[in-house]
């Protein structure tokens, strides 16, 4: 077993970045990796949700800084990553989480480049800006998170922009796990949510065949804080799928989805 294998999941002085973290499953994401000793960069719309997980992991005896930030906004991304760098001060950022997303239940037409923009582009520009840093130190991990439409489509989201955020998760595996660094994908399914409240008053049937009826913030945090512990450094490239999707896939008739 290498030594990269069996390292400490502690990298004191490292730095993770959870992009939209500012509730639900990044924050509880947030959360535990600062239990794990990284320092978090918290970002995302919501400055009072930004605070609100940075204090938190402050008052646990974390360190976090939270940096208010529309990832749908190329400009603002930018000066996200400028301010990231400046924040860290040299240190290593050796994690990545993409959270953040957009579900809209206009047509697709209409909501295509907002959904995109937030699903695949900010992940785009943070991959690029990131990954590279970790593959010039030789280690590091992204997380992907996605949604249960990426696997069987869902009527009225445009989610074919987690579709091919899982398809440029394999890409960036391919390109940057020979240097280091893994880059994984989590789907949660039917998670509960805000976003899945407001689904089922209009659906009331909803979540449909999910044999477990999905997880909640704290198992898809869990999920993601696998994924960067060295306990996940033979996973590269995969797409964990948290059970709550299974039947939920093969109810849209699509049981191959998850072959």
């Amino acid at each position: 077993m290498s030594e990269g294998i069996v390292e400490d999941v502690r990298w004191r002085g490292s730095w993770a970045v959870v992009a939209g973290s500012t509730g639900g499953a990044g924050r509880e994401a947030a959360l535990r990796l600062a239990e794990d000793g990284y320092s978090i960069v918290v970002c995302g719309r919501d400055g009072a949700g930004a605070e609100e997980t940075r204090k938190l992991i402050e008052w646990a005896g974390g360190r976090a800084v939270d940096l208010v930030v529309d990832l749908g906004d190329a400009a603002a991304m930018r000066r996200l990553i400028a301010e990231t760098v400046g924040v860290v001060a040299g240190a290593p950022v050796e994690v990545l989480v993409n959270n953040a997303g957009e579900a809209d239940y206009g047509s697709t037409e209409d909501v295509f480049d907002m959904v995109f923009n937030r699903n695949v582009k900010a992940p785009l520009v943070l991959t690029g800006a990131f990954a590279p840093l970790m593959a010039e130190r030789g280690r590091g991990a992204i997380v992907n998170v996605g949604g249960f439409g990426a696997l069987a489509g869902d009527s009225g989201q445009v989610q074919a922009a987690k579709a091919a955020l899982i398809m440029l998760t394999r890409l960036w595996a391919a390109e940057y796990g020979p240097k280091g660094v893994r880059v994984n994908f989590v789907d949660p399914g039917h998670t509960f949510s805000s976003a899945q409240e407001h689904r089922a008053k209009r659906d009331p049937g909803y979540p449909h065949g999910v044999p477990v009826g999905g997880g909640g913030p704290v198992e898809v945090a869990e999920a993601i804080r696998f994924l960067v512990s060295p306990r996940a450094a033979a996973m590269q490239g995969a797409l964990l799928t948290m059970a709550g999707a299974v039947g939920a896939a093969e109810s849209y008739g699509c049981p191959s989805a998850l072959a």
